[in-house]
């Protein structure tokens, strides 16, 4: 067992205490707009900073949660957006949607496009109209020079398909990567980054394991998904911010490497997919 495993776990229920080793995180994928969060978001927020997460990227899935994620971004200097439509919307789609999306994205702290992509899980839109969103989106990102952030469910196939055809060379993210080595090397082969969260420490996801053992290092980020997908050992519960600690120190006992390495690479890896400002490199929200 890596010496970071001993340093940098949770309390037995999971409870990260306040933390002094300087050590800085950014949890890459949340949805702190979600209702779920409405009694206490301010104390949610203090407990990532005590959690050592100075930074966060607010994710939009349709045009309500887009404008959501940009009135955070514009209230907290240390939170970032993310615009899009993701595919269970495809069929609801305003005619002007896609002027809206670029209007959004024009905002100073929009960082990418997303979370865009394929869901054949829930299969809420015509496979079609999915695909149509998906290529209308990164044809966007594209001429606006953004990454864009990429939602997948049991469409790996598709998406891969797409994102090739319409996406190599593009900057992106697999958001809450799940899959196996074989589809982490289709994402890499086509220059995405691979963002692992709660489901990567959990005992049993060895494939995933796997696949996070063998990712490039420049190639990692993690995430929470919040409020979902909480890691081991508060699954089932509502996820927050702070728990992408959790993700990071299975990360890098998986890595065999030091937390605070595994944080710093990552820190930098987000940094500079995002193009965050180089203000915003530093420690302290």
């Amino acid at each position: 067992m890596s010496a970071c495993r001993s340093r940098h776990h949770p309390d037995e229920d999971g409870t990260i205490r306040a933390m002094n080793d300087n050590i800085r995180l950014i949890d890459t994928h949340t949805h702190l707009h979600s209702g779920r969060f409405d009694a206490d978001r301010e104390a949610v927020l203090r407990r990532a900073a005590e959690a050592g997460v100075v930074r966060m990227i607010e994710i939009g899935y349709d045009l309500p949660s887009s404008r959501a994620a940009i009135r955070l971004a514009e209230q907290y200097p240390h939170i970032y957006a993310v615009v899009g439509i993701q595919p269970h919307y495809a069929a609801d789609v305003a005619d002007d949607w896609i002027d809206t999306i670029a209007s959004l994205a024009a905002h100073p702290k929009v960082v990418a496009i997303g979370e865009i992509g394929l869901d054949y899980y829930h299969d809420r839109a015509p496979h079609e109209l999915q695909h149509d969103l998906f290529r209308h989106q990164l044809a966007m990102a594209r001429d606006l020079r953004l990454p864009v952030v990429i939602h997948s469910r049991d469409a790996q196939e598709d998406t891969i398909a797409l994102l090739r055809s319409d996406a190599r060379g593009q900057p992106g993210i697999m958001h809450s990567f799940s899959g196996d080595w074989q589809y982490a090397a289709a994402c890499l082969d086509v220059g995405f980054h691979l963002s692992f969260s709660g489901p990567l420490t959990f005992a049993k996801a060895h494939a995933l394991h796997d696949a996070a053992r063998r990712a490039p290092f420049e190639r990692l980020l993690i995430e929470t998904d919040s409020p979902y997908l909480a890691p081991h050992p508060l699954r089932g519960r509502r996820n927050e911010p702070a728990n992408v600690r959790l993700v990071a120190a299975r990360l890098a006992e998986l890595r065999d490497l030091p937390l605070d390495m595994l944080a710093d690479a990552v820190w930098q890896n987000a940094a500079m997919l995002f193009t965050l400002p180089r203000a915003a490199w530093g420690a302290q929200p």
